[in-house]
């Protein structure tokens, strides 16, 4: 088993970064396996190389370790190339100059299928010959779906929300996802769908460990997968940690961050504790 906490560093970890990574570690580790530890950086702007140190600093507090290195996507941003260019060969790509106030303008109109969360296709139809500085690049579902059309695409849940045997849904992946971005506009960075089960594929990660949020994104990233002759690994998809009116934490949460709490005097059994480890996970 190998398994991976693959944060962002653009803010503090707090207590649902936590959650994910000590589940990670001790699954990796109760099966005689590896844990990794990968900064998913690609947001040169807001990733800063000081949250890196602070995530190293609140997972060695806890009692993490990791195996190997730390890996910096921003270290190898031109290992993305090529597999982007060969989905370009295989004309699953097309370039798209849309703003966010375009696609908002775009989605306030009733659409058949298009819910909020999924890009209304204005620039479905422009060719790659037609990209111009600036634009990023969409993956063609469509055309995607089309090629691996009879093929058995499906990944294995673990996690108690899902758990199971998941065949792909083209009809709720056009519903749920849609055309994503796999390159970001101005930038020519590969973005986190293709990104993130890139590396999982290239560090040989056998079990994705990390939060229910994203399991309605995993189908796209099997799709990206079996379309590059990748291996699809286990998902597990857990329960998030929230606050005490239901709402899911993040980054802006910043007196729930480990850094908060370690600075009050909390030790990391506090931290197990209030994250419900001497419970089932």
């Amino acid at each position: 088993m190998i398994t991976r906490f693959a944060p962002s560093p653009t803010g503090p970890l707090h207590l649902g970064h936590a959650y994910s990574a000590l589940l990670g570690h001790r699954m990796a580790r109760a099966a005689g396996g590896q844990f990794l530890l990968r900064m998913e950086d690609t947001d040169l702007e807001r990733s800063k190389p000081e949250w890196a140190d602070l995530i190293c600093t609140d997972l060695r507090w806890l009692g993490i370790t990791w195996d190997g290195p730390v890996h910096s996507q921003a270290a190898q941003l031109d290992s993305y190339d090529a597999p982007l260019q060969r989905l370009e060969k295989m004309g699953l790509l097309y370039p798209c100059s849309c703003s966010r106030a375009d696609i908002r303008a775009a989605l306030s109109a009733p659409q058949e299928g298009v819910t909020h969360e999924v890009y209304p296709q204005l620039c479905k139809s422009r060719p790659m010959s037609d990209r111009k500085p600036g634009d990023a690049l969409r993956l063609h579902l469509d055309k995607a779906l089309d090629l691996i059309a009879g093929r058995e695409v499906h990944f294995v849940e673990t996690g108690a929300a899902h758990a199971g045997h998941h065949a792909i849904d083209p009809g709720q992946a056009h519903r749920e996802i849609g055309d994503v971005v796999l390159s970001r506009k101005g930038e020519n960075i590969v973005a986190y769908f293709l990104a993130s089960a890139l590396d999982d594929a290239a560090q040989g990660i056998t079990h994705v460990v990390r939060g229910e949020d994203l399991f309605d994104f995993t189908a796209i990233q099997v799709i990206l997968l079996s379309l590059l002759d990748l291996p699809t690994p286990i998902y597990h998809h857990h329960k998030l940690i929230r606050d005490e009116n239901g709402k899911r934490l993040a980054k802006r949460d910043d007196a729930r961050s480990l850094q908060t709490y370690r600075a009050a005097g909390a030790s990391p059994n506090d931290i197990f504790n209030m994250l419900g480890f001497n419970q089932t996970v």
